[in-house]
């Protein structure tokens, strides 16, 4: 007996179990099963059999668990549609580095950490990558630091092209990082903000769409003072693109007064947050009103520069308990000190009061919240004014810019200052965050280039699955239990290769996946 296809004009195959019979002194074969409906799974399972693959077999055979395959594989065709690596073309050093850029979203880390995390992905079925080590990562970042300005121009071309025309491009502030180690070829001493004194940083810029969408990434010198010498570099950039106007975004406080005429006579319009006394100073004058406080965009034309104001009621929530946690801590630390000045005789009780008076200071509460001794005795009392004045620009925050109403609305320039903000935070990153960019160990000026390069790349990835993510089941500030990207990637992770071994020879199957990660496949389009 067999198994043949017999084709059908137009319609599928059919598929037929056939024997084959002596009449006289001619084969023929008669049909003995139309198998068409079946599953082709259990079709190969009777073609096996009938093949003799499984004589000799006792019960059912037991896969092996093999490498993880669905989170790369969903990886994978994200960044191809993404067009990540256009303008490398398909040598082996090319699919290294889009291996490194998506264990930069899979598994943060060095490249060590990125070869361990290889060694357990199917990278070799996925992305056609046999070997992989730190030698050969460093070879491939060699390789895209040469490259780097053809995939910048690359994905500008393709910026253009999906936004059908010229887009506004943002040039955002991305704060300097630390670099680990001694001896690097662009750190300088200079404004970190990583808090690692004795670490000399590096400036990195980053170049976006008005959707906050990355395009390119520019390291600079550590010493490099970001408004007044970043639109140079930016020029040739801005000439490629054809853009007629670049917004630099920085963050609160950051365009001062000395990098804005710098900005303007480059051609570039700003786009920053106020700090708490320059809004005050504004109340004062009565520019800006204390009921345009809303949850609304207030945009209120000041000179040459528009101010937006509005409240956030999440961040006046944090106020709120950052401040009564303040509270509950001084009243926690009066007590303690009563209780030791009874129990020591020698205590004095002015110690306390500059100790307290000091740690008030230190937590910008001496105004709201002063401490006295009376009767040998610490108080700490609440200004009721002061209080009032200090609660009623709780989670408020004015934005200012130069850019026409005509250009960017309201709304718009809020949106932007934001999603810009979330970029910021996204490739900085914090230490809990999804793509450290620091702390930085390469070396050399080429490499260190191409490492932020790699984590711009890596952030079109993250951007692209949050995106559909929240398509799909919502944001965590709509839903606290959705979706989100570490997860969806930890529920693919049991998504492995299975391997049967039947009579020395190896069967490879993929897994069905369950409920859940069918609809996080479904959500970033991978069948």
């Amino acid at each position: 007996m067999y198994i043949t296809a017999v084709p059908n004009r137009h319609s599928p195959p059919a598929i037929l179990l056939r024997a084959a019979f002596r009449d006289g002194d001619k084969v023929r074969t008669r049909t003995l099963a139309n198998l068409t409906s079946w599953a082709p799974e259990r079709i190969d399972a009777l073609r096996r059999a009938l093949k003799g693959a499984c004589d000799g077999c006792t019960g059912e055979p037991q896969p092996v668990c093999g490498p993880i395959f669905a989170g790369l594989l969903a990886l994978t065709q994200l960044a191809e549609r993404l067009g990540l690596l256009q303008g490398l073309g398909s040598e082996r050093w090319a699919k290294r580095v889009l291996l490194r850029i998506l264990a930069r979203v899979a598994a943060q880390g060095s490249r060590l950490s990125a070869v361990r995390w290889a060694t357990q992905h199917a990278v070799a079925e996925t992305l056609g990558v046999t070997r992989v080590d730190a030698d050969d990562l460093d070879e491939a970042l060699d390789r895209l630091a040469e490259a780097q300005e053809n995939i910048a121009e690359a994905r500008e071309r393709r910026t253009v092209r999906q936004r059908g025309g010229t887009p506004t491009v943002v040039l955002s502030d991305v704060p300097a990082a630390s670099l680990a180690g001694a001896h690097k070829a662009l750190a300088a001493f200079g404004s970190s903000r990583d808090q690692k004194p004795g670490k000399a940083p590096i400036v990195m810029g980053l170049l976006t769409t008005a959707a906050g969408e990355p395009v390119a990434v520019h390291v600079y010198e550590g010493h490099t003072a970001d408004p007044v010498t970043v639109p140079a570099h930016v020029h040739p950039l801005r000439t490629r693109l054809g853009s007629t106007e670049v917004v630099f975004v920085g963050d609160r406080g950051m365009v001062q007064a000395t990098g804005k005429p710098v900005l303007t006579t480059a051609g570039f319009r700003s786009l920053t947050a106020l700090t708490t006394p320059q809004v005050r100073r504004l109340l004062q004058a009565q520019v800006l009103h204390p009921e345009w406080c809303t949850t609304h965009v207030h945009d209120v034309g000041h000179g040459a520069v528009r101010l937006l104001r509005r409240r956030s009621e999440a961040l006046r929530q944090q106020a709120t308990r950052r401040r009564a946690d303040q509270w509950a801590q001084l009243q926690r630390l009066i007590t303690a000190r009563h209780t030791f000045v009874r129990a020591a005789q020698r205590a004095k009780p002015a110690t306390g009061l500059r100790t307290l008076q000091a740690w008030v200071k230190r937590h910008q509460l001496a105004a709201l919240v002063p401490v006295a001794l009376h009767d040998g005795r610490l108080l700490a009392t609440l200004d009721p004014a002061a209080q009032a004045e200090a609660t009623g620009l709780d989670g408020c925050y004015v934005l200012e810019t130069d850019v026409p109403q005509t250009r960017l609305a309201a709304q718009a320039v809020h949106d932007r200052y934001w999603d810009l903000h979330a970029v910021e935070q996204d490739f900085r990153t914090r230490q809990t965050g999804l793509l450290a960019v620091r702390p930085i160990v390469g070396r050399q000026a080429l490499r260190t280039r191409a490492h932020g390069l790699v984590t711009m790349l890596a952030l079109n990835v993250v951007r692209e699955m949050r995106r559909a993510l929240g398509a799909a089941f919502g944001t965590t500030e709509d839903d606290t239990i959705a979706v989100t990207v570490a997860e969806a990637l930890l529920a693919l992770a049991r998504l492995c290769l299975l391997t049967y071994h039947v009579q020395g020879t190896a069967v490879t199957r993929l897994p069905t996946p369950d409920a859940r990660q069918q609809a996080i496949l479904d959500a970033w389009g991978t069948p």
